[in-house]
């Protein structure tokens, strides 16, 4: 199964830290924050990997290469300036990631989430992985059925964590272009056709300075974070 990480996003609650560095290669526990999710990555068997960028892209790319140094293949998806969105930045790479399901993590999370178990999980057309809802999104995103469903309940709703499976078919009518995701999960809950899994393990999303360094306080002395 391939692999894509998301990492087109411009940063601005980063900011100044990302006017000069792309926010992939912020730099957390002495390496840069994309760093860490190729190594989780790899060791879970996600050898072939697909990397959309586009603010300071070039950036990623000469920090990265091919891949071979973190042992994975790694091609890139660039994108405009002002990026795609994430619908719209998965279509453009669909060519690179295949007919077959693919899982893709945002760029901006750490987690010790267990991704090799992502590889035996049957899809219809996509499997979302939900947390409980952190303070920055206290209301959540999506319900969970006992029968392992993702829906739009209006019950209890959890967060969607950045990290899915998804086939390729769940983009078909989606021309190429801006787009968000939300809006095609939302239509195949509507036929049951999203299942998900709820994780209780360490998850966070880097979305500013103090997350930052938060994490990186996470990493290096996590008995105390």
């Amino acid at each position: 199964m391939k692999a894509m990480i998301l990492a087109a996003g411009r940063g601005e609650r980063m900011r100044p830290l990302t006017d000069h560095t792309p926010k992939p290669l912020l730099t957390v526990a002495g390496k840069p924050l994309i760093f860490h999710s190729i190594n989780q990555l790899v060791a879970a068997g996600f050898n072939e990997l697909v990397i959309n960028h586009a603010h300071l892209g070039y950036q990623i790319e000469e920090a990265l290469g091919n891949g071979s140094d973190l042992g994975a293949r790694i091609t890139y998806s660039s994108e405009a300036q002002g990026a795609l969105e994430t619908a719209g930045g998965i279509v453009q790479a669909l060519p690179l990631l295949g007919n077959a399901p693919f899982l893709v993590i945002n760029g901006d999370i750490a987690t010790d989430f267990p991704f090799a178990t992502l590889k035996n999980v049957s899809i219809d057309l996509a499997h979302l992985v939900l947390i409980d809802n952190p303070q920055h999104n206290p209301l959540g995103d999506f319900g969970l059925d006992n029968n392992g469903c993702v829906n739009t309940s209006d019950t209890e709703k959890f967060t969607f964590s950045g990290i899915g499976i998804y086939h390729p078919d769940l983009f078909k009518n989606t021309p190429p272009g801006k787009s968000k995701l939300a809006p095609l999960l939302r239509a195949g809950m509507v036929n049951q056709r999203v299942s998900g899994q709820k994780y209780t393990g360490f998850w966070m999303d880097i979305g500013t300075p103090e997350r930052l360094q938060a994490l990186d306080l996470y990493y290096r002395h996590p008995k105390n974070a």
